[in-house]
């Protein structure tokens, strides 16, 4: 089965609303490796293997928000903080670990969820410039005696909420379950490619 990690890095750049205006994405391209290992000692670093498992497909969604925003204060200890700037970066990093003397099988069907993981990241970019666009001209009322650090927190509050949703939007794990169900974990014949087109047309339907 292909696990999912998310990875939400809420990075503050409180000076980029000085720079740049506007949402600005950035798509790295699929990191992807595969690795063998033993299954009498598996590494420490390998994700542990589920109970039906032979091999594990590890993808890791890696998302990094970075905020800015004009102040304006006001006398009595208040300001307002006008959000102008998103930048959001964006990452898929794919290990793919099967046993040695793996079969192409199980090969094949690991492959499979990377081709899942894949099909999800073409999108990603589209997925966090719809996330990020509702807060831009976004305005946040300040008040108190340190009003550089108030501003501070709500861009981080912003750039945190940013990589928690596009977290939750971008979620193949009822794709890769589906897929998983189709093809029993590599266990029958079902062709991974079918399998993989199937779970892709009819995971929102058929996933419990």
């Amino acid at each position: 089965m292909g696990l999912v990690a998310w990875h939400s890095h809420a990075n503050l750049d409180s000076a980029a609303g000085n720079r740049e205006r506007g949402i600005s994405i950035e798509k790295l391209p699929v990191n992807f490796q595969t690795r063998t290992f033993d299954p009498s000692a598996p590494p420490a670093e390998m994700p542990p293997l589920k109970e039906g498992e032979e091999a594990v497909c590890d993808s890791d969604f890696v998302s990094t928000a970075s905020v800015g925003g004009e102040t304006r204060k006001s006398m009595g200890g208040q300001a307002t903080l006008t959000v102008n700037h998103i930048k959001v970066t964006l990452k898929l990093n794919i290990t793919i670990w099967t046993p040695i003397h793996a079969t192409q099988h199980v090969q094949d069907h690991e492959e499979g969820h990377r081709e899942i993981s894949e099909y999800y990241y073409r999108t990603a970019d589209q997925v966090a410039r719809q996330i990020a666009e509702p807060y831009i001209g976004r305005i946040v009322e300040l008040n108190g005696s340190d009003l550089d650090a108030q501003s501070d927190r709500a861009l981080e509050k912003i750039a945190s909420e940013i990589t928690t949703e596009y977290g939750k939007e971008l979620n193949t794990e009822p794709t890769q379950l589906l897929y998983d169900s189709i093809t029993d974990h590599a266990r029958n014949d079902v062709s991974y490619k079918d399998a993989v087109a199937h779970a892709l047309k009819n995971a929102a339907v058929e996933y419990r």
